[in-house]
C-alpha cells in the first residue's frame, strides 16, 4: 500500500468511526427527526385582513424552494399554514391543534396582532417558540413576559414616533389626525405618536379616531377626521380600511399630509385599489425594498427574489410589497434554522434567535443590520422615510431610529 493510499484509508476509516458519534450528537426535540422539520402558523387567507395572506403564501413557497435544493442541512420544512380569518377565537383553536396535535416544532410567522395577542401567553407556557411574528406591538421586546417571543418587524410605537417628528419638522404648528384600528396595532401607533410629541402631542393632535376591523367602510371617520381641521392625517389601518380612507379623501378633496403607516403601504393592496392619483405626496417609511422602485432593478437580492417569485410563486403579485416581506420572514427562519445544526430543540433554537449578530437580508433596506440577545428580541431598529410620487415610493433621508 502506498503511503497515499495509506493516507486515504486512514481517513476513510476515521470518518466510518466518527460518524456514529456524530449521529450521537443529533438531538430532537417535537417536530424534528432525521427527515423533517415541522412548522406552523395561520394566516387571514379570509376575512377583512386578507390582503394580508399574500405572506403567508410567500412563506410556502420558499420553502418549497429550500426543499427543492435539498432542505436544511438534509431536511424538509413542512409549514401547516391555517386560515385563521383574522379571528383571535380560530387563532387560539389552531395554534392549539398544531402544538398538542401536529407537534410542530414552532409557530413561525403568525400574523396580525390580536391573533398573536390571543396565543402569546399560552405558547411561552408551553415554552413553544413563537418566532418571526407578522406584528409589530412593542410588548413583544418584554422578554420577561414574552421569553419565546420574537417579531420580525420593528415596532409600530418605535415607527409613529419617526412620523411625528418628520410632520413638526415640516410644520411646527401641525395639527394631527389619526385613523387607527381600535386594537393593539392602533393602539401602539398611538402611543408612538404621543413619545414622538413629548409634551406638546395634545397641542398637536387634532383627532383620534378608530374603527373596528368588522366596520363595512370607515367613510364616517374620514369626514370626523376632516373635520377636526387636521392637516396632517395618519392612517394605521389594515390594506382594505387603508384604501377606503386613501379613495374617500380623494373623493371629497382633502388634502392634508397623508402618512401611510408601514402596515398600509403597499401599492398593490392599498394604493392601486384607492386611486394612485389621491396617494401623490403621501409619506411612509420602508425597511423592506419596494419591488416598484427601478433603483433596484440590478439589485442582486432583488434579482433573487424576482427569480424566487417567477419559479415558486408565480400568482403572487410582484408589485406588492407584502410578498417582499414573506420572502424576508422565511429566510431569516431558514437561516435560524440551518444555525441548529443537528440539534433541532426548541430550547436551541431559541438560543440560535437571541444570538443574531449583524444580520443582513436580500430583501432590507440597505444599512438595516439585525441583532438579537436574550434581553433585546428587537429585530429591524431602524427605517427610511419614503414618499408616494403617483408611481412609485421614492426613499428619501437617512436611516432613522425613533
Amino acid at each position: 500500500m502506498t503511503a497515499l493510499s495509506r493516507r486515504s484509508f486512514g481517513i476513510s476509516m476515521l470518518g466510518a468511526l466518527a460518524a456514529p458519534a456524530v449521529f450521537a450528537q443529533k438531538k430532537y426535540g417535537p417536530g424534528a427527526s432525521d427527515k423533517e422539520i415541522l412548522l406552523g402558523q395561520t394566516q387571514p387567507y379570509s376575512g377583512g385582513a386578507s390582503s394580508y395572506g399574500t405572506i403567508g403564501r410567500a412563506e410556502s413557497a420558499y420553502f418549497d424552494m429550500v426543499n427543492a435544493n435539498g432542505g436544511i442541512n438534509g431536511r424538509k420544512v413542512r409549514l401547516i399554514s391555517l386560515d385563521d380569518g383574522y379571528s383571535p377565537p380560530k387563532t387560539v383553536e389552531m395554534i392549539r391543534r398544531l402544538v398538542e396535535q401536529d407537534e410542530v416544532m414552532a409557530i413561525f410567522g403568525l400574523l396580525g396582532t390580536p391573533g398573536n395577542s390571543s396565543v402569546a401567553r399560552y405558547l411561552n407556557q408551553k415554552r413553544v417558540p413563537q418566532l418571526l411574528i407578522s406584528s409589530g406591538a412593542s410588548k413583544w421586546l418584554d422578554t420577561k413576559t414574552y421569553p419565546m417571543t420574537m417579531t420580525a418587524l420593528p415596532t409600530y410605537d418605535a415607527e409613529a414616533s419617526i412620523y411625528a417628528k418628520y410632520a413638526l419638522k415640516q410644520n411646527p404648528n401641525a395639527r394631527i389626525g389619526v385613523l387607527y384600528q381600535n386594537d393593539d396595532l392602533g393602539r401602539d401607533y398611538l402611543k408612538g405618536l404621543h413619545q414622538g410629541l413629548g409634551a406638546a402631542a395634545s397641542k398637536h393632535i387634532a383627532a383620534e379616531v378608530s374603527y373596528e376591523v368588522t366596520d363595512p367602510t370607515v367613510n364616517a371617520q374620514i369626514l370626523q377626521l376632516q373635520s377636526s381641521g387636521a392637516d396632517v392625517l395618519i392612517v394605521a389601518a389594515v390594506p382594505k380600511f387603508a384604501a377606503q380612507a386613501v379613495r374617500r379623501m380623494g373623493e371629497i378633496g382633502w388634502k392634508p399630509l397623508l402618512v401611510l403607516t408601514n402596515v398600509a403601504n403597499s401599492i398593490g393592496t392599498v394604493i392601486e385599489p384607492a386611486g394612485p392619483q389621491y396617494a401623490v405626496g403621501a409619506i411612509s417609511a420602508a425597511y423592506m425594498k419596494d419591488p416598484t422602485d427601478p433603483s433596484w432593478a440590478k439589485d442582486e437580492g432583488m434579482l433573487r427574489w424576482h427569480a424566487f417569485m417567477d419559479k415558486y410563486y408565480p400568482s403572487g403579485n410582484k408589485s406588492d410589497v407584502y410578498n417582499v416581506t414573506g420572502y424576508y420572514i422565511a429566510s431569516f427562519m431558514h437561516r435560524l434554522l440551518e444555525r441548529c445544526g443537528d440539534e433541532l430543540t426548541r430550547e436551541n433554537l431559541m438560543r440560535m434567535a437571541e444570538s443574531v449578530k449583524d444580520w443582513q437580508f436580500d430583501s432590507l433596506v440597505p444599512g438595516i443590520r439585525i441583532s438579537t440577545s436574550p434581553t433585546d428580541h428587537g429585530t429591524i431598529e431602524q427605517m427610511q422615510l419614503m414618499r408616494y410620487d403617483g408611481k412609485r415610493w421614492v426613499l428619501f433621508g437617512e436611516l432613522m431610529q425613533s
